[in-house]
């Protein structure tokens, strides 16, 4: 598993390698919370944006480009590590 990299602008970059990968999974796989329901809870709640706008769907997909931010921390979606 690769470690996700931290850019210039503070924003993390998320290595996937799937068309698309889950809100709830990206969340996980980048090491922002623990389990899949601490991230079921955080979504519902609210906390979580997704390109900017608040997110309550942990299901949403989420492409290479797509962003989100959680806690003061933001992370981009990355097809491979050349973007």
């Amino acid at each position: 598993m690769k470690v996700p990299v931290k850019k210039k602008d503070n924003t993390v970059d998320v290595v996937i390698h799937t068309e698309f990968i889950k809100l709830q999974d990206a969340m996980k796989y980048a090491n922002v919370v623990y389990s899949g329901g601490e991230a079921k809870q955080l979504i519902l709640e609210g906390q979580v944006k997704v390109n900017g706008e608040v997110c309550t769907m942990r299901g949403k997909k989420l492409y290479p480009g797509d962003t989100f931010s959680f806690m003061g921390g933001n992370y981009r979606m990355c097809a491979n590590e050349a973007e």
